[in-house]
């Protein structure tokens, strides 16, 4: 009977997830982490029961997004009053404050309910992987990242380098266009 009320206590509880933001696009990482802060991986859940679970992100200021987005998107702001509208580019946001991008594109990804500020709160996010102890204690599992984070040339050890696979070989006398456009008459 004990190991039952345990069991409970256990599927009841707040587990404290990481999630590694390095190189991960905001737009594809809010709904997987907004699946934990819901608690939508918890086979209790109901959509009127606050369930979720805590979510401490780390590397924000590292966060990669396609193509001209860094240039092209923008994030909106009002502030209630007449003429109060504003629309900052993401460059902007993000030189500003590391961690505003992805706590935006969260918040606008929840569902606006009751329980959108409660399952905000439970998000931590911080711009480097450097987390209070305090809460670095109470982490429990971590959450996959979606895309693998690509290594540097300089990364690679010389036998991988040797190992990977040669298309051709070049000839002992090739010599690369070194930019000189010549005119073909």
């Amino acid at each position: 009977m004990a190991q039952h009320r345990v069991q409970q206590w256990a599927t009841f509880a707040r587990m404290w997830w990481l999630y590694d933001a390095r190189w991960q696009c905001p737009f594809q990482s809010a709904p997987v982490i907004i699946r934990h802060l819901q608690g939508l991986h918890k086979p209790i859940y109901h959509p009127l029961s606050d369930v979720g679970d805590h979510v401490v992100v780390i590397n924000t200021e590292h966060i990669a997004m396609e193509g001209d987005l860094w240039r092209n998107w923008r994030h909106f702001h009002h502030t209630g009053y007449p003429g109060g509208f504003s629309a900052t580019r993401v460059w902007k946001v993000h030189e500003a404050d590391p961690t505003k991008v992805l706590h935006k594109q969260i918040y606008s990804t929840v569902k606006g309910n009751l329980l959108r500020r409660p399952i905000m709160a439970r998000l931590h996010l911080y711009p480097d992987d450097n987390v209070p102890e305090d809460i670095l204690k109470n982490i429990t599992g971590q959450i996959r990242q979606l895309r693998e984070v690509p290594k540097r040339l300089d990364e690679y050890t010389q036998d991988e380098r040797d190992a990977f696979p040669r298309l051709f070989e070049w000839p002992a006398d090739y010599v690369p266009n070194p930019g000189k456009k010549t005119v073909k008459s």
